[in-house]
């Protein structure tokens, strides 16, 4: 594979993580004060409120918060929409 390629993956893996990482910390950690903490939730912000957004739009907002799947679903469809265009 070249260097493009490997680099979306990773950069999937990565976001991913980073969604994975957000909503396990949702459940756990009450203090939202953490460095670390912060810096998840506001690289992850800016991708999953799109999502969240058409979920209400579509009537599926509600006490839980389906986002982050739909948002890791459709980040690994465009990914491997552009892993066959190379």
């Amino acid at each position: 594979m070249g260097v493009l390629a490997n680099a979306i993956i990773y950069f999937v893996q990565v976001v991913n993580f980073l969604i994975l990482a957000r909503v396990i910390m949702s459940w756990v950690i009450k203090d939202f004060s953490n460095p670390i903490v912060q810096f998840i939730f506001q690289v992850t912000e800016p991708i999953l409120m799109p999502f969240r957004k058409l979920l209400e739009r579509i009537g599926l907002g509600g006490t839980i918060d389906f986002s982050p799947i739909v948002a890791m679903l459709a980040i690994q469809f465009i990914a491997n929409a552009l892993l066959r265009a190379l």
